[in-house]
């Protein structure tokens, strides 16, 4: 039976609502809602792709625990497995106190989830020392809303983009990280031609692309570029001092600060052209409407609450807020990271945006759980509840939904905190992620598809979502395993209020009471119900009791959430990042996102066809600072400082800043040889968000001394040869070498492919038993080729004269074109290659030898449509109109649109160059 179920994608803060196609109790299929407001229908490729992330490879199906560290975790039964947990929380807090555990959530969870885990620790433990991993991507926008508005609520809506004459893109590249905001952005730009964008970014990134005016800000400056554009504005007059005087309070003292911010003065901070500084201000100050979108790049540093602060500035000094088109929206890095700050979710706070410092919200929240008090303590923040971990101050921890020992800076002090734990549980879906490894207790918990519960938007839009298929194995809902929990635990603590505090059998009991607390407040939803939802589909808050729709903006009226009614100026000045570079580590290392993968893969990261545009981490630097290593692209470099060191081959980028490099978040210990970027970055915070500066390390960049260099590409098959299986056994190879990478590509059959290399070469006998791993051994149908002098080693396995994996050992130029080959004959396309040319998988040429089929790399993952297809059309002269009407490439998601501009202007280029020649 087929059935289509409404619900919402799992990745960014968009929200986008999505349509999920069942058939026999499968998810088959997914499209986009042309009725959920946030994208009227529009999916990126990662939530285009959702459906081929339900296959149950990897899940976790069941319990796991170990009694002793030393041993393996254990199938058990739930009963044991909680009654066990509870006797441990029990025992390590009559010893060591309510603060001597935590819990570290996630912005994945839904709203209901993240309610119980803040009644449990807060209510019933009496402990705060609950954070979530929001708090490494939107804390800082939490506190800086805070500081000056008043209170945690972006104030604008999606529909705002459409209507702005100036648009300043800050610290966010929404065309690979939030595609569906970006589709907006296009849209804005097509229907009004003077629309003017401003992006703010070091790197001159996809998105930077379409800007008027790129600004490529010196890393870290960011508060000296927004108090020079103030600067301007006030020198030219275009604040507005009426607005100023009657909604906010604190000009005066900045405006005094402001006179150290000329633009003279602020291009030498941030290295930027003065007249340049100059034009951003006036198309800011002139605009009619105004908005900023802004994400990581603000949040992520040691003073990202500041920087977020200065940039509201803006609006506040020109009234630019409360009205179609203005105002300041930061875009939230995942699904319901909205939804977890609703409830409390971060150590510092309480339900319904509520102060964890406030003695009366702390009795207001105590009154409606009916405790006698919540703590006063504060709770530890993220990086400071590790390095507690670390101490032995706290004892035990309980993870849910999220991989520490992937996504926190200073790995190597994370993973020893991990270590030194009393106990470690984790609370997941997926059994392979790099914290499983640490965890005495695995959990198995439902995921996308399989939960029931609401989340919040960006936008702050709230959507209800139901599951489309039964659980699978053991798995439970995040938020019966917590209410389960507490009340073993609260059994062994004596508690007597404890069935008082959960006694829920159902989500919707729980978004009740979660409502409820948000009577009166700046959240007020209780107009929300399920069945609202349901009825007439997501609601934007605030919703009280008796209003007839959600509030598209906020402060229309002028009024803030503030003592005083008025919103605030706070002093802020230029600081430096964390970390400088100097003459031992002279790279400033950036990280960021790719557009098809999400934080640590462990769900895009078993789909093939999400690998095709970028199938290994590599290190962006500009031209010239590999020249002057003596580096070329495709080489292998070590990129250290004294935290750690990752090893990864470079790819020149002129869009970076000279002296800069940047490497992609998602590559963890899963698929490469080391924890990733989060090996390198600093455990610095901001002092008000604690939200450490994962955007920005000063790094080293050097040659990799390891001359053997091998690749295997494995054409995956069925059983012990699947693609998922064929995975894990390279996985286990990974720590055998200096660098090591795996991963897959292609679309219907994809392939392993695994890189490595080391200083010296491997034993024959060695490369055979890995032959045998990748079920490379069969010798009659092996073409082979050996350089023992050279110490080269080649073999390719070509049964019925088709070839289904290589193995190049010592010399490795073919990778590429053989990769193109395999992946298009795995898809059943033309066919692969010639099994006259076969024997050229084992020769040493860079280039694909002819009469290849012309399939290459996928470039739209929507139609299928390859990078050899559109340079034919572009030779032939099509332009990104011929091709959409054509090829249909771009008119699905649009995720490919970026690369597919700059396609076209690679071949502008081409033609002008051998034209002048």
């Amino acid at each position: 039976m087929n059935k289509s179920i409404k619900s919402t994608c799992c990745y960014c803060g968009v929200g986008c609502g999505l349509l999920i196609e069942t058939e026999n109790g499968e998810i088959v299929g997914v499209r986009g809602d042309p009725e959920h407001p946030a994208n009227a229908g529009r999916l990126c490729t990662k939530g285009a792709s959702l459906h081929l992330t339900t296959r149950p490879d990897y899940r976790l199906l069941h319990p796991e625990l170990r009694r002793q560290r030393a041993l393996p975790r254990q199938r058990v039964g739930w009963d044991e497995a909680l009654d066990h947990a509870a006797e441990r929380f029990a025992a390590i807090i009559a010893a060591h106190g309510p603060d001597s555990v935590a819990f570290y959530i996630s912005g994945q969870l839904l709203t209901e989830d993240y309610y119980v885990f803040n009644k449990l620790a807060k209510g019933l433990i009496g402990t705060n020392n609950v954070d979530t991993n929001s708090r490494l991507c939107m804390s800082s926008a939490v506190a800086g809303y805070k500081q000056t508005l008043g209170a945690d609520a972006p104030p604008c809506c999606y529909e705002d983009i459409g209507l702005a004459d100036c648009l300043l893109i800050a610290g966010a590249n929404p065309a690979v990280a939030h595609p569906i905001v970006f589709r907006r952005i296009e849209d804005a730009r097509a229907a009004n031609p003077d629309l003017r964008i401003v992006v703010v970014d070091p790197r001159r990134t996809e998105t930077a692309a379409i800007a008027d005016l790129h600004l490529p800000l010196r890393p870290g400056t960011d508060i000296a570029l927004y108090m020079g554009l103030l600067h301007v504005m006030l020198s030219e007059g275009l604040v507005d001092r009426d607005y100023i005087a009657a909604h906010t309070e604190g000009f005066a003292a900045l405006e005094t600060a402001l006179v150290a911010y000329p633009p003279a003065v602020v291009a030498g901070i941030c290295a930027l052209a003065e007249a340049e500084i100059v034009q951003a201000a006036r198309w800011f100050g002139k605009a009619s409407a105004a908005l900023s979108l802004y994400c990581q790049g603000l949040n992520q540093s040691s003073h990202g609450t500041h920087n977020n602060v200065a940039l509201i500035h803006l609006h506040l000094a020109t009234g630019q807020i409360g009205r179609p088109g203005a105002g300041p929206f930061s875009l939230t890095g995942q699904p319901n990271a909205m939804g977890g700050r609703e409830v409390g979710g971060l150590a510092n706070l309480l339900s319904a945006h509520r102060d964890l410092a406030n003695a009366e919200h702390r009795a207001e929240v105590a009154r409606l759980w009916g405790v006698p008090s919540v703590p006063a303590q504060p709770g530890r923040a993220a990086v400071e509840l590790f390095a507690a971990l670390g101490r032995g101050e706290i004892k035990a921890v309980w993870i849910a939904c999220t991989n520490p020992a992937q996504s926190l800076p200073d790995q190597t002090a994370v993973r020893a905190a991990l270590r030194a734990a009393d106990f470690v549980v984790l609370q997941e879906a997926y059994a392979n992620t790099d914290t499983a490894a640490y965890a005495d207790l695995m959990l198995p918990a439902t995921t996308w598809g399989e939960k029931e519960g609401t989340v919040t938007n960006s936008e702050r839009c709230i959507t209800h979502i139901t599951p489309a298929v039964a659980r699978p194995g053991e798995a439970r809902p995040d938020w019966q395993i917590v209410v389960d929990f507490a009340r073993r635990l609260g059994s062994r603590l004596e508690q007597p209020l404890t069935g008082q505090l959960f006694p829920y059998s159902s989500p919707e009991e729980i978004f009740n009471e979660h409502r409820e607390s948000t009577r009166g407040r700046d959240l007020d939803i209780t107009g929300i119900s399920y069945a609202l939802l349901d009825a007439t589909g997501p609601q934007q808050w605030p919703l009280p009791a008796g209003a007839d729709s959600g509030r598209r903006r906020l402060y229309t009226d002028g009024v803030f959430p503030t003592a005083s009614g008025r919103a605030r100026f706070i002093m802020v000045e230029h600081r430096p990042t964390a970390e400088a570079t100097d003459a031992a580590r002279p790279i400033a290392l950036l990280s960021g996102r790719l557009r098809d993968q999400w934080h640590g893969m462990s769900r895009t990261g078993t789909v093939a066809r999400l690998f095709n545009l970028d199938d290994q981490p590599l290190l962006s630097m500009h031209p010239a600072d590999l020249r002057q290593r003596g580096l070329s692209a495709g080489d292998l470099v070590r990129v250290s400082n004294p935290r750690g060191e990752v090893h990864v081959h470079v790819k020149p980028d002129a869009n970076l800043l000279r002296g800069g490099a940047w490497l992609p978040m998602h590559w963890g210990s899963q698929f490469m040889n080391s924890a990733g970027v989060n090996a390198l970055t600093i455990a610095a915070c901001d002092p008000f968000s604690q939200q450490p500066e994962l955007k920005h390390a000063a790094v080293a960049v050097d040659q990799a001394e390891l001359p053997w260099q091998l690749v295997i590409l494995r054409q995956a098959g069925t059983g012990e040869l699947a693609a998922l299986t064929l995975l894990d056994r390279a996985r286990a190879l990974l720590r055998e070498f200096a660098f090591a990478s795996v991963g897959l590509y292609g679309r219907s059959q994809p392939l392993v492919v695994f890189r490595a290399a080391r200083a010296e070469a491997l034993p024959a006998s060695r490369l055979r038993e890995i032959d045998a791993l990748f079920g490379l051994a069969d010798n009659e149908a092996a073409i082979v080729y050996a350089d023992h002098r050279r110490q080269i080693s080649k073999r390719a396995l070509a049964p019925d004269g088709r070839l289904i994996g290589v193995r190049l050992a010592g010399e490795t130029q073919a990778q590429s074109w053989l990769r193109e080959v395999m992946s298009a004959e795995g898809d059943g396309g033309d066919a692969g290659l010639d099994p006259a040319l076969i024997r050229w998988a084992v020769a040493p040429i860079g280039r694909r030898p002819g009469k290849l089929p012309p399939r290459s790399r996928v470039v739209c993952n929507c139609a299928d449509i390859s990078e050899a297809q559109i340079v034919a059309d572009l030779g032939a002269g099509a332009t990104l109109a011929m091709l959409q009407e054509k090829r249909k490439c771009g008119t699905f998601c649009g995720s490919c649109l970026p690369e597919l501009r700059q396609m076209i202007a690679s071949q502008a280029e081409t033609a002008v160059d051998q034209q002048v020649a």
